[in-house]
């Protein structure tokens, strides 16, 4: 609690002036704070409001979602799905009122053979506890002040997750407690921080409602990670408790788009680190020099683009990293991707969801803070990484599937599998290399959750059967049922909306998906090491095939985003289009640019930013277009794990790729 205190007394004049402010009620001049849904405590309603956003059309970056911003979406939401809509809306009446309870959940659960497995995104949760329970409630006296209780529990812990003061503005509320934190568009895979760890109490600072009309956004936080008696610095091994500081801060220009970066700095806490505001300030300024040499820095970049077609869905990346690259504090070095695809309605009664995730080795360790950023031992950012030897500097690869059925007899079944893969450099497919343990023999982790709940008698019951194999092997599985708190008579659903009454997403004009298949001229430039030639290949030719989406967001402006893969020189280039613009000079032509993230599969896998700009000749044949780009892919970087890989002072090697392509697009 020490790092809480000491932001609580550096924010003590704007705490006093805010609380001032909130209890004056009467010459009230904005809006007030905004509670916060629960998250990862009642997926099944979770999901519900997940789809609800992307059907209104707002491109979320970071969770948990305020209140406020669920029922501002309410209205658009509707005009696509009034089943749906109902649902949420009856839900979000438990918020309404000066007091209430808004979350209760009792589960209680049988496992076989669950020893040391984590359940991914459940605030530190074995799998084998035979029980969890887990509360939220609220009383606002007025509208500029919240007082939240709640609490997280199972076998072995019990956190007062949830459990905070907020007080302030729509623009400014200052939250004091167990608030949880998501820095990520992802559902499943949030690489910076999620709920895979227990929450730490904290001092945020946010807005609850977009500002101006680019819809910004911010976020700052800090907390104090559990204690540590791995902490390295000038060569003398000490114990303390690590400090973290977060900061979120996104846009929403256009509607649909938002764009965001992120930064996670863990500093401090014994062992004779600096831990004053003037480091905290020059390493979230500076990230390189003394940043990298005090401290242990992540950062993302962050997009989400909402499709509006009959069939709407969500696109959304997260590129990430930890220190930089060579080439600037723009580029992240040892960096970590992850890509996801969102469908809310799919058809009359099904949404599905796709996530995948790869990070590079030295993620989710560090040569300061030997834990890395963990707290009471499990990570704080994607859950596959807690599948792993502890402190093992592997990289890997998650996938996540889930789908979702309302079926006619009502109530709502949920289907999700996950796979996670250990880099396998060494041995074949099931050993990874690491230089201070050698090959250890890791399997291919799975697990499988099929979960049915409904309401009943102003309660939502339901149960699960949840199953895989760890990274060691051996199978586990847990049967559970669960009952969870309805509402009250006027606000809980009883299952008997009339989901005839679903008529489908309007199209907004200018959404189209289109594919591109043609050629791509490329030439690799490759440093592997200083003092190694740098040498270029010759320019070579190969395929190019392209997948993507785009909207229109005023007359002549598109937005979009678009998958893209390549072959350069025997091996496989994927780019991931963030962000891919395009303005229309006439209904013949248009000029572009784009920025992403590419991967080019290597042994090991370079990673790195692309960029560049190209023109489009529309309607060559109707709904035919042909298209020429030039990219550039700045400093792709492969680490070095191999024992072939050159040995010298730099530990990776970097490739440049440039790159015209040329190619014809059919628009659908």
């Amino acid at each position: 609690m020490n790092i809480v205190l000491s932001w609580i007394r550096a924010l003590q004049p704007a705490i006093v002036i805010t609380f001032v402010l909130a209890s004056w009620t009467g010459t009230a001049v904005a809006g007030g704070v905004s509670a916060y849904l629960p998250l990862n405590l009642e997926p099944e309603m979770e999901r519900q409001i997940e789809r609800v956003l992307i059907l209104a059309d707002e491109p979320i970056l970071k969770r948990p979602f305020a209140v406020g911003l669920v029922q501002a979406a309410l209205p658009q939401a509707c005009l696509a799905d009034k089943p749906l809509c109902t649902k949420v809306k009856r839900y979000l009446e438990r918020y309404t009122r000066d007091y209430a309870v808004t979350h209760a959940s009792a589960t209680g659960s049988v496992t076989h053979n669950a020893d040391g497995v984590v359940e991914p995104n459940a605030h530190g949760m074995p799998v084998k506890s035979p029980w969890e329970l887990s509360l939220q409630a609220y009383v606002q006296p007025n509208d500029y002040i919240l007082v939240s209780g709640g609490a997280v529990a199972y076998e072995g812990r019990a956190v007062p997750t949830g459990s905070m003061l907020s007080f302030g503005f729509h623009w400014a509320q200052l939250d004091i407690g167990y608030r949880n934190h998501w820095f990520s568009p992802a559902t499943d895979s949030s690489l910076l921080i999620s709920t895979e760890a227990p929450t730490t109490p904290s001092v945020t600072l946010s807005n609850s409602e977009p500002l101006t009309r680019l819809g910004l956004q911010y976020e700052l936080f800090a907390t104090e990670l559990s204690h540590s008696n791995r902490i390295l610095y000038q060569g003398k091994l000490g114990s303390g408790d690590p400090r973290l500081f977060g900061a979120q801060f996104s846009i929403e220009p256009f509607s649909g788009w938002s764009l965001g970066v992120n930064r996670l700095l863990e500093y401090g806490g014994g062992a004779g680190l600096p831990d004053g505001a003037r480091t905290l300030l020059r390493n979230f300024f500076k990230p390189s020099g003394l940043a990298q040499n005090q401290g242990n820095q992540q950062a993302s970049y962050v997009s989400r683009f909402i499709f509006p077609g009959k069939t709407p869905l969500a696109v959304y990346f997260q590129y990430a990293g930890e220190d930089n690259s060579n080439g600037g504090s723009y580029l992240l070095g040892n960096a970590a991707l992850t890509a996801g695809i969102d469908i809310p309605r799919l058809g009359r009664y099904f949404d599905v969801t796709y996530e995948y995730s790869e990070w590079q080795n030295i993620w989710y360790v560090h040569n300061i803070f030997l834990d890395g950023m963990t707290n009471d031992g499990l990570v704080l950012g994607n859950w596959g990484a807690d599948q792993r030897n502890f402190g093992d500097g592997v990289g890997a690869r998650s996938q996540m599937l889930r789908i979702g059925w309302e079926p006619p007899f009502g109530g709502y079944l949920e289907e999700r599998i996950r796979t996670l893969a250990n880099q396998s450099y060494y041995g074949g497919d099931q050993r990874v290399y690491n230089p201070t343990i050698g090959a250890f023999p890791y399997h291919r982790y799975y697990d499988l959750m099929v979960r049915y709940s409904r309401p009943w008698a102003g309660l939502t019951i339901g149960g699960e059967l949840f199953g895989g194999r760890d990274i060691y092997g051996k199978t586990f599985s847990r049967l559970s049922g669960f009952v969870r708190y309805g509402g009250d008579e006027h606000t809980r659903d009883d299952g008997s909306l009339d989901e005839d009454s679903y008529s489908g997403a309007p199209v907004a004009p200018g959404a189209e998906i289109f594919v591109d298949a043609g050629v791509a001229i490329n030439k690799v430039r490759t440093d592997l090491e200083p003092g190694i030639p740098i040498t270029s290949s010759k320019w070579g030719v190969d395929p190019h095939v392209g997948v993507g989406a785009r909207r229109a967001v005023s007359a002549n402006n598109d937005l979009g985003v678009r998958l893209e893969l390549d072959e350069v020189q025997g091996h496989a280039l994927v780019g991931v289009r963030a962000l891919d613009y395009r303005y229309r000079f006439s209904n013949a032509f248009a000029l572009g640019l784009f920025l992403g993230a590419a991967r080019y599969d290597l042994a090991t896998p370079a990673y790195s930013v692309y960029y560049g700009v190209g023109a489009l000749w529309r309607n060559v044949l109707p709904k035919w277009d042909l298209g020429l780009d030039l990219r550039h892919a700045q400093n792709l970087a492969r680490d070095h794990m191999l024992a072939s890989d050159p040995q010298g002072v730099r530990p990776e090697s970097f490739y440049k790729i440039e790159t015209a392509q040329m190619y014809v697009s059919r628009r659908f």
